[in-house]
C-alpha cells in the first residue's frame, strides 16, 4: 500500500468537503491518503442526515460563518480553532471500516503524545451510545456532545470527533482536532430556546477538551502536524511518499 500525505492549509467549507469527495472518487486500489486541512472562513458543517434548519443561517450569514453539509454522518461542528485530518483508504479485506477507525484514532492518539507529553493520558472511547435516543435529545444538535466508541478523549472529555463513510470501494474517514476553544460558539447559532441553550452549553463544557486547554499553551500547528504525520509512520509502519503536486480546484 502506498501512502500520500497532503497539506492543503485553509481553504473555504465547500472547497475542504468537496476536495475529500474528489479524492475518495479518484483513490487507487493501492494508495491510501492522509490529509490535513483548516478553514476559512470558520465554517459549520453539518452530519449528511441533518437538517439546515436545525441553524440560525441569518446569524451565521451575519457572522462571516459558511454553512456546508459533510458527506459523512454525525451532527453539527463549528470549524475554527482546530485541525482537521481526513484519511481516505481502499476497503480491503484485511482491515473493515470499523477496524480502520479505531486504528485511524490510535495513530491520531500516536501522533498526539509525540507532539506533547501532556497528551500521553488521552484514551479511546470504549463505549457506543445508543444514538436513536441521543438523536431526541437537544444537544443532539452537537457532534461533540457525545463521544462515540474508539474516539479520543481525556478523562472522559472528547478532544477528536470524528465520522466516516464508505463510498463504493473506498473509506472516507475524517475528524476534527479541537485545539482552542471557540468552537463552543457553536450553540449561538442553534434554534434552540434559551433553556435548552444553557442545557447545552453545560453539556459543552463538560464533555469537550482543546489541546491549549490541557497543555496551556497556543497551538503550534506546523509541529502538530508533522506530529501527526509520524504518530501514523509508526502506527501503520509506513513512510508517506514524497508529495506530489496537486490540482487544487476551489
Amino acid at each position: 500500500m502506498k501512502w500520500k500525505f497532503i497539506d492543503t492549509g485553509f481553504n473555504s467549507g465547500k472547497f475542504n468537503m468537496n476536495f475529500d469527495l474528489q479524492l475518495a472518487s479518484e483513490l487507487k486500489r493501492d494508495e491510501t491518503v492522509l490529509r490535513f486541512y483548516r478553514w476559512k472562513p470558520y465554517c459549520i458543517s453539518l452530519g449528511a442526515n441533518q437538517p439546515l434548519t436545525s441553524i440560525n443561517l441569518t446569524k451565521t450569514d451575519s457572522a462571516g460563518l459558511e454553512v456546508v453539509k459533510r458527506p459523512t454522518g454525525g451532527r453539527a461542528i463549528l470549524h475554527s480553532e482546530e485541525l482537521t485530518y481526513a484519511v481516505v483508504h481502499p476497503v480491503t479485506s484485511r482491515l473493515s471500516p470499523k477496524a480502520l477507525y479505531k486504528e485511524i484514532n490510535l495513530a491520531l492518539k500516536n501522533g498526539l503524545e509525540i507532539y506533547n507529553f501532556k497528551l500521553s493520558s488521552l484514551n479511546l472511547e470504549q463505549d457506543q451510545p445508543h444514538f436513536p435516543s441521543f438523536y431526541k435529545e437537544a444537544k443532539s444538535d452537537l457532534c461533540f456532545a457525545v463521544s462515540a466508541k474508539s474516539e479520543i478523549n481525556l478523562d472522559g472529555k472528547k478532544l477528536v470527533g470524528s465520522a466516516q463513510r464508505k463510498i463504493g470501494d473506498v473509506v472516507l474517514q475524517h475528524g476534527s482536532i479541537l485545539c482552542g476553544t471557540f468552537h463552543k460558539n457553536l450553540i449561538d447559532y442553534l434554534k434552540v430556546s434559551a433553556e435548552e441553550k444553557r442545557e447545552i452549553e453545560k453539556e459543552i463544557n463538560e464533555t469537550t477538551i482543546e489541546l491549549e486547554t490541557i497543555i496551556n499553551s497556543e497551538t503550534d500547528y506546523t509541529k502538530l502536524i508533522q506530529a501527526l504525520k509520524s504518530g501514523f509512520e509508526r502506527h501503520f509502519n509506513i513512510s508517506f511518499l514524497a508529495n506530489k503536486e496537486l490540482d487544487l480546484v476551489h
